[in-house]
């Protein structure tokens, strides 16, 4: 990217790593679902780890409830506050800096949500917790 955007710096210190989840990963982390592998699990739940999930996850949810392709067990509105809460995971908000390196990205992979949160990964030098394959393509570290 050659924009002269600064990503905001939102990770507390450098001891922890910083991992932003999937969407698929924050929905089976908080359903307790045994899709999500064991390594992903114990990243998510381990409190040494800053978890983060992207807006992008929140609108893609949002969207896919709305459409009727997501269900999920209680409201929207009440569930997902929740267990953001409860698990300790931030909201990943979407700046400048990380739509302007959205635009420059290759489309090795068409899913708009997804691609956000490449862009956020890269940007801030973060991991992905993902079972999506095409993040690989992708200069980001992947975890699964």
């Amino acid at each position: 990217m050659t924009s002269a955007l600064a990503y905001p710096d939102i990770t507390k210190s450098n001891q922890y790593d910083a991992v932003v989840l999937d969407t698929h990963a924050f929905l089976w982390f908080i359903g307790g679902d045994d899709r999500l592998s064991e390594r992903a699990r114990n990243l998510i739940a381990t409190l040494d780890n800053e978890v983060f999930l992207s807006v992008a996850s929140l609108w893609e949810m949002a969207i896919k409830i709305n459409v009727g392709k997501l269900r999920l067990p209680r409201p929207f509105g009440d569930l997902i506050p929740e267990q953001l809460i409860h698990n300790e995971i931030q909201v990943f908000h979407a700046e400048l800096p990380h739509m302007t390196h959205y635009v420059d990205l290759p489309l090795h992979h068409r899913d708009p949500f997804d691609r956000m949160i490449i862009a956020q990964a890269q940007g801030n030098a973060m991991k992905v917790v993902t079972r999506d394959r095409a993040f690989s393509r992708y200069d980001v570290d992947v975890l699964w």
